[in-house]
């Protein structure tokens, strides 16, 4: 992977918590970190004070941050190498685009002057959306974006729609030693029709689906990994709960993110936004054909 590894920064507490982790992520890998910063300030850079030879004092603290970003990344981790870009347009509609040449895209969970009630910033949803390739949302507790548990999780659904991700967990896992849990979530659908018995053969017959089709998918990844510790979960129930109950002892909890016909860029389901506002470890957003 000779792409390099972009992050978003505005100078938030959150996207330099997203910057650390990617610097971390860069030098795991081995690959260039390009720090992004975008605003409007041109929009609105009429409306300050200019500072120095006429320059718009939005300007001047938009390369402020930009350079304190990559003076901060070559502190943290040496010999990686970092460079940054000011871009004059909306944050998400850069990365958006930058995505193309990216081997990932790393966003804070808020940025600055997010509401309070938002648990996603706008930002990190619509790059997580429409990115071309995968979108790393830096959030959770100290001790999960630290990777202190030393554990990653992929959400598997359709053979179809895991491979990606199950690729993109499987490269994390081997490149940072960690043991990789593939989850499934199923249900028995006698139990979402209201008076219909609950009988146990269509338990089985519902178990035994899963249990082949994490065969298929895993059998074959665990003979061309084999040096990584790949466990299969099967566990009843909705797919958010299951993979939020999973991520809180995970440093990663990796999903798929289904592009539908009919539309422009990648289409969020309701499992994808609800680990994305909700999980309590940074959660990879990987797009399948």
């Amino acid at each position: 992977m000779d792409k390099p590894l972009i992050v978003g920064v505005d100078g938030s507490s959150a996207s330099l918590q997203a910057l650390d982790w990617a610097a971390d992520e860069a030098a795991a890998q081995g690959v260039a970190l390009h720090v992004v910063h975008a605003s409007l300030w041109e929009t609105y850079g009429g409306l300050h004070p200019s500072m120095g030879a006429g320059r718009p004092s939005l300007q001047v603290q938009a390369d402020n941050i930009a350079a304190s970003a990559v003076e901060r990344a070559m502190h943290r981790t040496v010999g990686v190498k970092a460079t940054a870009d000011v871009f004059t347009e909306d944050a998400a509609s850069a990365l958006v685009r930058l995505s193309a040449e990216a081997s990932a895209v790393v966003v804070g969970s808020r940025g600055r002057g997010e509401l309070a009630g938002l648990l996603l910033g706008s930002v990190g949803l619509s790059v997580a959306a429409h990115a071309q390739s995968p979108v790393i949302v830096v959030r959770g507790a100290a001790k999960n974006v630290e990777r202190s548990f030393h554990r990653l999780v992929v959400g598997i659904g359709e053979p179809e729609e895991s491979q990606k991700p199950l690729e993109f967990a499987l490269h994390e896992a081997e490149l940072h030693g960690a043991p990789l849990t593939a989850l499934h979530a199923w249900r028995r659908t006698a139990r979402e029709v209201p008076d219909y018995p609950d009988h146990h053969g269509d338990s089985e017959a519902h178990r035994f689906a899963a249990e082949h089709l994490m065969d298929r998918l895993l059998f074959p990844a665990a003979l061309a990994h084999p040096g990584i510790d790949l466990r299969g979960r099967l566990v009843e129930g909705h797919g958010h709960t299951v993979l939020l109950d999973a991520a809180s002892t995970a440093d990663l909890l990796v999903v798929g993110a289904r592009r539908r016909k009919g539309h422009v860029g990648m289409q969020l389901g309701p499992v994808n936004h609800a680990v994305l506002h909700h999980a309590p470890c940074p959660v990879a957003v990987v797009p399948h054909d």
